[in-house]
């Protein structure tokens, strides 16, 4: 097969998915030109699997490659597939052979939700996530922050839209001074540069105002000489406090909590008065507040993430209990998110109070502890993700195995190896990739073992090619010797279970990019079987042209 006609393969898919997004919403559900619409993008993807299992699609701001080759390439911003993907720190998406209809149905949806229009959270990635697609991976930029270039352009835009022009301020001065007495004045019209001064002195008269407020507070608190002035004194800075996150304001917020812990960390401020401005800082983790500021996440305003970084250092653990009470009440994405990256900075204070994050009813509670869990990377953590892995849901189950496979200690070994039985073949392939991830001597033997074993044979073809997908990774003289004797083996009875075998020991080969195996790969090319044909074809052509 040339290497033209799959990128040729390649171009038409991106195309069915760029007239999907295009017009996929036009029609209801229930029209037949929604079903042939799906039916013709599903048609590309098919066309393109004859060629090779996976579709990876690497992306750039305005292209998007299949290998090395641009397969789609738009500088404008309207229809722009690439930079749909791109915005939200997306960089490499990839469909498997497996890919199905109802899937691509699924992603089709979140490929056309009109972000503009409808009040959603346009967040591509977090979509994708919490459609725990089988088929399809993709690899995220997490540090990205999407920015749009033409912000100030358009603020500014908004602002002289919206302010009356010359000509009316001329007129309604003139109007105002028309009575007998008043002399003419000369008008001047305001310009953009005046509107900007104007909006910049009101803020910055706010922000003048909150700061003598506090210097007025904290002068009290050195002047304050009774118990009953020290608790005025931190009643107001939390009424302060309350007051900022109500309003939305998390700047002043953070000049707050500046201010008192310079008091605190001062080498000549008493102890006493220390005691009394600890408690300003509990305040700002306790339920009430944590509350309010998850309601103001939820409202959609927009928050700088330097910002919120900011706010959360001044947080501490009695903070988290609060962030997971909220973290199941939360109805946007941002939110959602902002919550998960204040618990990953906070429980790195407490593994133990987040983990009881694992015991929530709600299974999606428990599934995003676990990714919080993962993503903290301690090795304490380890025994708390254990409990979970016999979840009564089966999303809840695979978090944490992958969970497990990312923190790879020993200790997690016998654990993987035990949901190698578990009844779901998502669970089974999904321990097998956290093996992979995990790379050890220890891991890889679990796998050989699992091949080896005869009821191995009894599963279906795509959950046997997961497993040498995984032996790839090693590429030893045992998985070398373990494959060759695979592809050498001959069966009387059991031909076409033998001959899937074969077909997955010559896939992974191919992914391998063993050179070995080329003598043997040559003889099984043109088999009867038609699998391990395609497939001996398929690692031919990955091994020797690096396909």
């Amino acid at each position: 097969m040339e290497l033209l006609e799959d990128i040729k393969a390649a171009k038409d898919v991106v195309n069915a998915l760029l007239k999907a997004k295009k017009t996929f919403r036009m029609y209801p559900e229930t029209n037949p030109m929604y079903e042939k619409m799906i039916e013709d993008a599903y048609a590309k993807f098919r066309s393109f699997f004859d060629y090779r299992d996976e579709l990876t699609l690497k992306v750039k701001q305005n292209e998007l490659f299949c290998d090395s080759e641009q397969v789609y390439h738009n500088l404008q911003k309207e229809d722009n597939i690439a930079l749909f993907f791109f915005k939200d720190g997306l960089r490499e998406i990839t469909f498997k052979k497996g890919f199905s209809h109802k899937e691509l149905e699924e992603f089709l949806k979140i490929l056309t939700v009109d972000y503009d229009r409808e009040v959603v959270d346009d967040d591509v990635v977090t979509l994708l996530w919490e459609r725990d697609f089988q088929n399809i991976r993709y690899v995220v930029d997490e540090s990205f922050l999407a920015e749009d270039e033409d912000y100030e352009t358009s603020a500014v835009k908004e602002v002289k839209d919206k302010a009356p022009d010359a000509d009316e301020l001329s007129r309604a001065y003139a109007d105002a001074f028309k009575e007998e007495g008043v002399k003419d004045i000369s008008i001047v019209p305001l310009t953009d540069k005046d509107l900007h001064t104007l909006v910049k002195e009101l803020e910055k008269d706010a922000y003048n105002k909150m700061d003598k407020l506090l210097i007025i507070i904290f002068e009290m608190l050195y002047q304050a000489e009774s118990k009953g002035d020290h608790e005025d004194v931190v009643h107001f800075l939390n009424d302060a406090v309350e007051f900022s996150i109500r309003h939305g304001d998390l700047e002043t917020v953070i000049r707050i909590m500046e201010m008192t812990k310079e008091v605190t960390d001062g080498p000549s401020v008493p102890d006493d008065i220390k005691k009394y401005l600890a408690l300003v800082f509990s305040f700002l983790g306790s339920d009430a507040e944590i509350k309010l500021l998850g309601e103001f996440l939820d409202s959609g305003v927009e928050i700088e993430e330097k910002v919120f970084d900011e706010y959360i250092k001044f947080l501490d653990k009695n903070a988290i209990q609060p962030f997971i009470t909220i973290l199941g009440e939360l109805k946007t994405i941002p939110a959602r998110k902002n919550v998960i990256n204040a618990l990953i900075a906070l429980g790195k204070k407490d593994i133990q109070s987040l983990a009881k994050g694992i015991y929530d009813s709600r299974w999606y509670v428990v599934r995003n502890i676990i990714y919080i869990l993962g993503k903290i990377g301690d090795k304490k953590a380890v025994d708390y993700l254990i409990k979970t892995v016999n979840h009564s849901d089966i999303r809840v189950r695979k978090e944490v195995i992958k969970a497990l496979g990312e923190l790879g200690t020993s200790g997690v070994l016998q654990t993987l190896k035990e949901c190698l039985d578990d009844p779901e073949v998502q669970i089974r392939t999904s321990t097998a990739r956290a093996l992979g991830s995990i790379r050890s001597a220890a891991a890889k033997s679990i796998i050989l073992q699992r091949i080896a074993d005869k009821d191995f044979n009894k599963n279906d073809f795509n959950e046997k090619k997961e497993f040498y997908e995984v032996l790839s990774h090693w590429k030893d003289n045992d998985v070398i010797e373990f494959l060759m004797k695979t592809l050498k083996k001959k069966a009387f009875f059991g031909r076409a279970v033998n001959d899937e075998n074969r077909a997955c020991a010559a896939y992974c080969f191919g992914l391998m990019g063993c050179k070995e195996a080329l003598p043997l790969l040559y003889k099984i090319r043109d088999s009867k079987n038609k699998i391990l044909r395609e497939y001996a074809y398929t690692a031919i052509k990955r091994v020797e042209y690096g396909q």
